[in-house]
């Protein structure tokens, strides 16, 4: 039997689509008002989608640039505490979840001996760390699991930017002796470019050494560890958990206060744990952009439909289908959705190029924000769907008429059509839903970070420039030159001009570190294993708390008297005082942070109590903290090590008028020479002024903010001009009714009212669905919020009040128009 083929009437699809996109692009054209309108809204929405699509394919959905990664977790104490070598070694001999399990020690280091010293930081790491990321150098070798640390102990790699900055790049550099700290180290290895661990800490580390735990491996108190394992294949996080569970439970049975609270974590959520929740509520910040971008789109489709009624109509009546004209109307959106789209695509790659550098600083991997094939191709995605989404019920709605509803529903209507009434309605609602949503998310978060901006740090950042001094194998590191080192640099510092006052410590508030310290309190029974408090610890010289305006407030500061020679002295801070001393003074009383080779207590005495002070999280509570006398610190004093042999300089530059902002950065050039003066290898490192320190803190926070204001700046914008398009166009359409009603005695004021009535309750309707949506969403942002409650009822009223207003102004002005027109023109008018 043989098969009839019928050509298609209209030519094969293909020439059918090309005919229709022709039509679509002369259609378009002759509209360049309402094209150039749709597309930009369109690229608004696509382009703010790719945008932050971006973001997040390179954040969330990136792998780690390491073997296996979806394998790789941490153990720690509460998820992100060090833990004891102890611990370390024995979880490693009696896990049976992990193929490989490997530890790392932060370091920081000194080069010297040449033009300029440099502070560096480093990791020491177990032998098993670089065979477990898969990971091997560029040049050279690494030290592999199985080998023995003990001997290697001075050989280190170095990153890639450390062997293009320090050694020029030289392929030559392997076996090269450097002195780190006073002591030689041997280059066997250079890692390549990209190459970071751990990262999410210590991500500034740049070269490498082993760690070498043998004669450690008694030591339960030591928490230093950050460590790391590889599942084994076939075995889920969730077993590895309960075996670990399982195995510290035993141990801190058997060493009480060693092993509590110990966690596994896959090594991506422990990189973007923090970032996960802010990046998915931004990126459904956006989807409401790009809806409402899509709302107003259609009701100018609609409107357009409707100025088109008779062109449809007559093409129907002569007979095409209705399956053609829906066909040829959706190519009008397709087309309109990827010149959008294309513009979006330029919009984003600027966005981007915004976004990695504004989160360089506060958003994990933003190295890795691109727009990659993945966004790329999931834009692509966006742009179809949202051809479809804005361009459908306008075609069905437009492919429904003929001639007779033509007539019916035609220019001089009195009103337009009850459907057409009804979907724009919709839009309008739908619209105003989401920008309130989208305000309401921008709104909790301004009044969120004015709380941050309102908190009290404690000490007075404006003018202090801080700076890194570390000693380490120089000559002046020595006992007995040490201090004097100190000593005779602040001295010069402050005599400098422009220098108000100068002190040192340790660790700065917000930019250094924060070591814990337990302690005793004199009178107190001996707390059990596990409940020792300890204090946040700060070593201090003479002028710290004046050069950061930190209050005393009760007692004395640090004086150049708190020496060896001298009775032990503390300061502590008033939350630690009001926890030891409920309602009593705490000048005079005693604590206790360590033994004399004899076992017995020695015992300090609290000469000064200061104002609570912002030192790590800027948002979080006050937490015991103590300031140690520099002159009675043995360690400070005369241990080797870089954890000791280092001090952070706090100097408060003088300004011409009192209370003023000045430049503290330009006294670097001055204490770069003060310090070579003294000794020509000391290096200076970490400068920055408090008042970067402090931004920095918050630096996340004003991010977020930063994205998603502008992005409810962009909706209420749509928004408003979607409201106003559709009112100016509804009004329009009753030209004829509005006339007719004032040549019976309608008053111009009672139309004008009506109108803005009629878009109002529209609008208010949204509102209502917005403020519910609101409510909905808010519970996924209150992680995201301080001091403020996730349903703050200002925050909605003035949200609520804003865009009522907007509504308000985009209904009344073509309502206006339209009252002012001449009733007897109106009448006449098709």
């Amino acid at each position: 039997m043989t098969t009839r083929q019928h050509a298609p009437r209209h030519g094969t699809l293909l020439e059918s689509v090309v005919q229709d996109t022709r039509y679509a692009a002369r259609s378009l054209a002759r509209t360049p008002g309402f094209t150039l309108a749709a597309v930009i809204a369109l690229a608004l929405g696509i382009g703010a989608n790719s945008a932050i699509l971006s973001v997040v394919s390179g954040v969330l959905l990136q792998p780690l640039p390491y073997a296996a990664p979806e394998r790789l977790v941490t153990v720690l104490n509460k998820g992100y505490n060090p833990v004891a070598p102890a611990s370390f070694l024995e979880w490693k001999r009696e896990n049976r979840s992990f193929v490989q399990m490997g530890a790392a020690e932060y370091w920081t280091t000194t080069i010297t001996g040449v033009d300029e010293p440099e502070k560096l930081y480093a990791l020491h790491l177990t032998s098993e760390i670089f065979s477990m990321l898969g990971m091997r150098p560029m040049l050279g070798r690494v030290w592999t699991a199985g080998e023995d640390a003990t001997g290697r102990e001075h050989e280190i790699v170095i990153g890639h930017a450390l062997w293009a900055r320090r050694f020029a790049s030289d392929s030559s550099v392997l076996g090269k002796k450097v002195v780190l700290d006073g002591n030689p180290y041997t280059i066997i290895g250079v890692m390549p470019a990209g190459f970071g661990f751990a990262p999410f800490w210590a991500t500034h580390a740049e070269l490498w050494a082993p760690l070498a735990l043998d004669a450690r491996a008694g030591d339960r108190d030591g928490s230093s560890l950050r460590v790391f394992a590889k599942l084994k294949p076939g075995v889920s996080i969730e077993s590895a958990r309960a075996e670990m569970a399982a195995i510290t439970a035993h141990l801190e049975q058997e060493f009480p206060g060693t092993n509590r609270d110990m966690r596994v974590t896959d090594l991506t959520t422990q990189v973007v744990g923090n970032v996960r929740t802010p990046l998915l509520v931004i990126l459904g910040a956006v989807a409401f952009v790009l809806l409402i971008a899509c709302a107003n789109v259609a009701h100018m489709l609609l409107a357009r439909a409707a100025r088109r009624q008779r062109e449809i109509a007559v093409r129907v009546a002569i007979g095409a289908s209705r399956a053609r004209m829906i066909r040829q109307l959706l190519t009008e959106s397709m087309l309109l959705a990827t010149v959008g789209g294309a513009g979006g695509l330029l919009l984003a790659r600027i966005g981007v190029r915004v976004l990695a550098n504004e989160g360089a600083s506060s958003i994990p991997r933003a190295a890795t924000i691109t727009l990659d094939s993945r966004v790329l191709a999931a834009t692509a995605a966006i742009t179809l769907i949202t051809g479809i989404l804005f361009g459908l019920v306008p075609a069905l709605r437009a492919s429904a008429t003929d001639l007779s509803s033509s007539l019916k529903e035609g220019e001089r209507g009195s009103s337009e059509g009850g459907r057409r009434n009804r979907t724009r309605n919709v839009l309008i609602a739908s619209e105003f839903a989401l920008a309130l949503m989208l305000l309401v998310g921008a709104g909790l978060l301004i009044r969120s970070f004015a709380a941050m901006q309102s908190l009290n740090p404690g000490y007075d950042p404006s003018n202090v420039l801080t700076m890194v001094v570390p000693v380490t194998g120089t000559s002046s590191s020595p006992e007995g030159k040490r201090a004097a080192f100190y000593d005779a640099l602040l001295g010069n510092i402050r005599a400098m001009p422009g220098v108000q006052s100068a002190g040192a410590v340790n660790h700065i508030p917000i930019g250094g570190d924060s070591w814990g310290l337990p302690f005793r309190v004199d009178g107190r029974p001996e707390p059990r294993a596990g409940e020792v408090p300890s204090a946040s610890y700060k070593v201090v010289m003479p002028g710290y708390f004046a050069t950061m305006r930190i209050l005393v407030v009760a007692g004395r500061e640090v004086n150049a008297s708190d020496n060896m020679g001298a009775p032990g002295a503390v300061v502590v801070n008033e939350y630690l005082a009001h926890q030891c001393w409920p309602g009593e003074s705490a000048i005079g009383k005693r604590v206790s942070f360590a033994k004399d080779s004899t076992g017995s207590r020695i015992w300090v005495t609290v000469v000064g109590v200061v104002h609570n002070t912002i030192h790590g999280d800027w948002t979080a509570p006050a937490e015991e903290e103590v300031f140690l006398p520099f002159g009675q610190q043995r360690d400070y004093l005369a241990n080797p090590s870089g954890h000791f042999s280092y001090m952070t300089l706090a100097i408060r530059a003088s300004c011409s008028t009192a209370g003023a902002q000045c430049d503290a950065t330009r006294l670097v050039p001055a204490i770069r020479a003060a310090v070579r003066s003294l000794d020509p290898n000391v290096p200076l490192a970490e400068v920055q002024t408090m008042g970067s320190l402090v931004e920095g803190a918050t630096a996340r926070e004003r991010f977020y903010l930063m994205l998603l204001t502008t992005f409810a700046g962009v909706a209420v914008a749509l928004a408003a001009v979607g409201i106003y398009g559709v009112m100016s166009y509804a009004v329009s359409r009753r030209t004829h009714e509005l006339g007719l009603r004032m040549a019976l005695g309608a008053r111009p004021q009672q139309l004008l009212a009506s109108v803005v009535r009629e878009g109002m309750t529209v609008a208010a309707i949204g509102g209502v669905i917005g403020v519910a949506g609101a409510l909905a969403i808010s519970r996924v942002m209150a992680s995201l919020l301080f001091g403020v409650k996730a349903t703050d009822p200002l925050t909605f009223v003035a949200v609520a009040t804003t865009l009522g207003a907007v509504a308000l102004v985009a209904c009344f002005i073509p309502a206006r128009r339209a009252t002012r027109v001449d009733p007897l023109k109106a009448l006449r008018a098709d």
